[in-house]
């Protein structure tokens, strides 16, 4: 049986008096009536659905299976005791929205919710709930959002992010109630960590293209008909995808690829917006993503960026809002709606920008004042700067969110230093945003995650019902912990139930053979110590592996103890000598990896000025973590004894 915090229900259920308090889920929950006793899910517990609600309820057993280990039994009648019941009413909460439902736990859990989506998310706090135990509290649930858009922005154009960890994040998301997830998908670097040239300045388009064969970037992009196939996936976990193409800025990638398009005037990451053959190539590019009867764009949105170009004179912030309103209506000529970064209060002008149903991202009002906005009639996603931006390691904007600060302080209406009636109808919702603009930082797609998770499980609560985090944030940031990033993903490399502690020991590990099936990788904070004896290795051999990062008993370049992850390779000044035994011990946090040699530290590699920026005036951090690998123990000439995996906790 699950032991978790919920030992007051098993409590409840023994004395029978008390009245049960409301479960802990993220978001938390909008209506909550306690009654006495509880329901416990168990082998014998059946499922019944028919319908369209018998794919939520196949999806929710699936589900169950992977978490927990039990398969219960699908069946189209038959409700008794005993029995989870998935009904799908269009009129059962019908004030309250698409996405609302309705549990109702007693003898049997009735879910009943007006649509699909709404008796997904129902499946979602249910298996909350049955991690922290299996006795799910009698009572009725009544839930749903204030806002309909409740999302999260992703730079993988100044990073790669593998189509597989964007899948991730799309579990991580729908687990959470999190339905909108914009995938920023060009950029560049800042030239001044580039000698100051833009051609060698760093930029990426993540897209297969077609139309302009050798646009996608060399180092990492996404196949049209996979990226298609992904926003369908996406849609059956109850998660939107919009995909961005920024421009007429950030556009070096374009430039790179055909040169004449950049502004002599304003920079090579400018289009130029007097060229018509700007428009020809971004017209033929949206056409390839946008056409047919099977577009690469599943969505209804499409995100066509129009943030931070210059506005030094008039004549180039008409033509910039001319540009602006040209690829709203062009977007649409798909039968799709356009959403934008807000730039009309920075390019205010006399020509035209279409409003109706235009989505705008208001990030700063400087460059977009949301009272203007909403006077002017756009629907706006409360997206500012101050408060919801991660740039890693960057020192400026946040390195992780304050989720306490946003947690007591922010909602959707709170936009910049503007506040507005909570559920306006043309504030739809909100989203933070990873930017990785210090390409080159050694940041890892891990340690991006790391700072996804908190501020994604804060963020949903806030987006959900701003108003109703009814708990102190010292007891939810607990909490928090003891759920799960979502069903099957673990890519915190968390133990179960984050226990602090020995993960496991193994005496005599075998070379060649797969290590930890579920604990592919241990995350921050962590001890990994083990024996080794070494023969003569060549460079690059490798001592443990996983999917994201290897562990080197010699490193490719100069032999060193070392290790690898995201295309980069850090090594300590150690090498092992033939034939000596030494106990060795790396420990991990998210701002340094150590080594420690017969229990004396060797070496501490940690966050420090980029060596490629000691001599200028702007300067990168450069990033040297790991989460350790975990999954297997590769062959190499020696010997491995007494691997002992520990978990610190998180600090």
């Amino acid at each position: 049986m699950r032991q978790g915090i919920f030992f007051i229900f098993l409590l409840a259920s023994i004395v029978g008096h008390t009245q049960n308090p409301k479960p802990f889920v993220v978001p938390e929950l909008r209506e909550w009536k306690g009654t006495e006793d509880s329901f416990l899910i168990s082998g014998k517990t059946k499922i019944v659905a028919s319908g369209e609600a018998k794919k939520i309820a196949g999806q929710f057993s699936a589900d169950y299976k992977t978490m927990f280990g039990t398969k219960l039994e699908l069946k189209s009648v038959g409700a008794s005791e005993n029995t989870i019941l998935f009904i799908i009413n269009p009129d059962s909460l019908k004030d309250k929205g698409e996405e609302a439902y309705r549990i109702e736990i007693g003898k049997t859990i009735q879910v009943t919710a007006n649509s699909t989506i709404g008796l997904y998310w129902a499946t979602r706090t249910l298996l909350q709930m049955a991690e922290q135990s299996d006795q799910l509290p009698c009572g009725i649930i009544r839930d749903y959002p204030d806002y309909p858009m409740r999302g999260f922005m992703l730079d993988a154009g100044r990073k790669y992010f593998s189509l597989d960890y964007l899948k991730t994040v799309v579990k991580l998301m729908s687990y959470y109630k999190m339905n909108t997830f914009q995938v920023h998908l060009n950029d560049n670097g800042f030239k001044q960590f580039f000698n100051g040239d833009w051609n060698n300045t760093y930029s990426a388009f993540r897209l297969e293209s077609s139309t302009y064969p050798g646009l996608a970037a060399k180092d990492g992009y996404y196949g049209k008909e996979e990226f298609r196939q992904f926003q369908i996936d996406a849609i059956k976990q109850g998660v939107t995808i919009i995909p961005e193409i920024d421009a007429p800025a950030h556009t070096l990638a374009f430039t790179h690829y055909k040169p004449e398009l950049g502004s002599k005037t304003y920079g090579m990451d400018h289009l130029d917006l007097f060229n018509p053959e700007t428009y020809s190539f971004l017209d033929n590019l949206y056409k390839e993503y946008l056409e047919g009867p099977e577009p690469v764009f599943v969505n209804k949105y499409v995100h066509i960026g129009t943030d931070e170009y210059s506005n030094k004179d008039s004549v180039v912030v008409e033509k910039f809002r001319y540009f602006t309103d040209y690829y709203i209506k062009y977007i649409e000529s798909f039968g799709k709606k356009a959403a934008m970064w807000g730039a009309l209060t920075h390019a205010k002008g006399n020509t035209p920008v279409k409003v109706k149903d235009v989505l705008m991202a208001c990030w700063y009002n400087g460059y977009a004042d949301p009272v203007d906005m909403i006077k002017e009639g756009y629907d706006l996603l409360s997206v500012p700067d101050g408060y919801l931006y991660i740039v890693p390691a960057a020192g400026y904007y946040y390195d992780y969110l304050n989720i306490k600060s946003l947690y007591e302080n922010w909602t959707p209406a709170v936009i910049g230093g503007k506040v507005f009636e909570e559920k306006h109808p043309q504030i739809k919702g909100g989203m933070f945003a990873v930017w990785n603009d210090h390409t080159g930082n050694g940041i890892s797609s891990q340690d991006v995650y790391h700072r996804i998770f908190p501020a994604m499980q804060t963020l949903a609560i806030k987006m959900w019902d701003g108003k109703n985090a009814t708990l102190p944030f010292a007891e939810f940031n607990r909490k928090r912990l003891f759920l799960s990033e979502a069903p099957g993903v673990n890519m915190l490399g968390r133990p179960a139930r984050s226990a602090k502690g020995i993960v496991f020991e193994i005496r005599e590990p075998k070379q060649g053979k797969l290590l930890h099936q579920s604990l592919t990788d241990i995350g921050y904070n962590y001890r990994v110590t083990f024996d080794i004896t070494a023969g003569n290795n060549p460079k690059g051999t490798v001592l443990f592996s996983s999917d994201y990062s290897v562990f080197y008993v010699t490193d490719p370049e100069e032999g060193k103890i070392g290790f690898s992850r995201d295309g980069y390779t850090y090594r300590f000044n150690y090498v092992l000598q033939p034939g000596k035994e030494v106990k060795m011990s790396i420990e991990g946090t998210n701002t340094a990896t150590k080594l420690f040699v017969n229990d004396q530290l060797v070496e501490t590699l940690a966050i420090e000025i980029n060596k490629a920026d000691v001599h200028q005036k702007d300067k990168r951090k450069y990033v040297q973590t790991l989460f350790f690998p975990l999954k297997m123990i590769k062959k190499f000439n020696g010997s491995i004894l007494n691997l002992r995996v520990e978990y610190l906790g998180e600090k």
